[in-house]
Formats: C-alpha cells, structure tokens, sequence
C-alpha cells in the first residue's frame, strides 16, 4: 500500500456545504460532514454525521447523527445499500435510501423509521462517494470475506444465543 493508505487525514474537496474531513489509515476510514434533516414543512436543519468503517466489519458503515448536546444516535447501514442508493431508490422496511437534487445539488435521501418516529435526511453527494470511494480502496468489492474473521464471527454469534 502507499502511504496515502495508511494514513490520511485531509479535507475533501467541495463547496463548504460539501466539505468533508476523511481519515484513513490501513484498517479505518472515518469522515465528518455536514448533511440535512427535512422536518414537516420541507425546511432543512443543518446536522453534522460523523461515518466510521473499519475493515475489520467490512460490510458495514456506522453513521453517528449529532442532534444536540445528547449523545449521537448511531446508525448502522450496509456498505451497499449506501452504494446502490447512489443511483437508484432502494432499501425495505426502516431504511430507504435513493438518489435526489436539493436546491439544484445531487443529494442522497435517507428516510429512516424507529419505534421512536421518522427523519428523513439530505446528504450532499460528492462527499459521501468520496467517502465510500476510500472504504472500497481500504476493502474492494466483493472481497470483504477476505477481510473477516469468520471463526471469531461464529463464536460470537454462538456465545450470544
């Protein structure tokens, strides 16, 4: 791996709505950016996510949604699904996540359903790809299998039940 690899701490490019601050080093990308809670009246509360992935749970990215001075509440999504929502509507039940154009910018929408209520979210597209663009150089698709390890994944599940 080159050195960018290992380690990287840099601000992506971008508007400064669209700024994002990576880190990256040879098992971790982790990010902060700026996205938007849609609230009833289709106004926008600006929020800061941070995104972490780490290679060692390789099919999943964790999004922490800072809402106040209460701790952030953490989602976690599949590498994929944040992927394919770049391009088309996808996602069941309490996660959906497709494509949009907010004030005339590529955004991704992330609706999100809990016992507790529903958000939905705007993200500005360039800084989530960049973002996801680090997590597949760190874990290429496909080979996240590679990446696991799977007798500790069996005997976690097996020590749980």
């Amino acid at each position: 791996m080159d050195e960018a690899r290992h380690s990287s701490d840099s601000p992506a490019e971008g508007t400064d709505d669209e700024k994002v601050w990576l880190t990256m080093n040879s098992t971790t990308v982790s990010a902060e950016l700026g996205l938007r809670l849609v609230v009833p009246d289709r106004s926008t509360v600006p929020l800061l996510a941070g995104l972490s992935y780490t290679a060692d749970d390789p099919y999943a990215i964790r999004m922490a949604f800072h809402v106040g001075n209460d701790e952030p509440v953490e989602w976690i999504f599949a590498r994929e699904l944040l992927t394919v929502g770049i391009v088309r509507r996808v996602g069941d039940g309490d996660v959906q996540v497709w494509p949009a154009r907010a004030d005339g910018e590529r955004t991704l929408h992330i609706s999100l359903t809990s016992p507790f209520g529903q958000a939905l979210f705007e993200v500005p597209l360039a800084p989530l790809t960049e973002f996801l663009h680090r997590t597949y150089e760190l874990v290429p698709a496909g080979r996240e299998t590679d990446f696991m390890n799977l007798d500790s994944e069996l005997s976690n599940m097996l020590w749980s039940s």
